[in-house]
């Protein structure tokens, strides 16, 4: 295979990699009824006059499958890492004891975990959209090598080869939203 059409095929399989790394990441932040620290990734608290990540004022655990535990590095803290929690409008009632915050994770009802699997299954069809924008580019890319000499054969090839890598990708895609959605429906 020409080196310009693997290096073209490598970016797009780079470039589908870090699209199933960001849906991965927006499929953590959906509640899924389990306590997950990723629940409250995004969250800022202000800290001395500065908007802070939670995750750099305290550590986030899981004590069980329904309570988070913030422990603050800083008691002076815990005050507005509270009040950040409910002014992020996550349906989390915290329960602060001076030492720690702990936020029970109410069970979703039937009604709401259907609109959870609906909003995981739309974050998935945008990453099979943005795979598909990395297809047709890449493809573009190959057809240009037109001009630089490289044979009708290995333009073909690189583009049978770029739609294995999508098909794959998207495949990979749908495994990541069926575990989601049997995570999402189980009480």
């Amino acid at each position: 295979m020409d080196e310009n059409v693997k290096m073209i095929l490598d970016e797009a399989e780079e470039m589908m990699r870090k699209t199933l790394v960001h849906l991965d990441t927006e499929l953590n932040k959906i509640r899924a009824g389990k306590a997950n620290p990723a629940m409250l990734d995004g969250l800022r608290a202000e800290y001395y006059g500065a908007l802070t990540p939670l995750n750099q004022l305290a550590s986030i655990s899981a004590q069980d499958a329904r309570m988070l535990v913030i422990q603050p590095f800083d008691r002076k803290s815990i005050a507005t890492i509270e009040r950040s929690i409910k002014e992020a409008n996550l349906g989390f009632n915290p329960q602060n004891d001076g030492n720690v915050i702990r936020i029970p994770v109410p069970i979703a009802s039937e009604e709401r975990r259907r609109n959870l699997v609906k909003q995981a299954r739309d974050e998935g069809e945008n990453a099979k959209i943005a795979m598909r924008n990395i297809r047709r580019d890449h493809n573009d890319m190959i057809k240009k090598l037109k001009d630089e000499k490289v044979s009708e054969d290995e333009i073909k090839n690189g583009e049978a080869k770029m739609q294995e890598i999508t098909n794959g990708s998207i495949a990979k895609v749908e495994e990541v939203l069926k575990k989601k959605e049997a995570e999402i429906m189980t009480i």
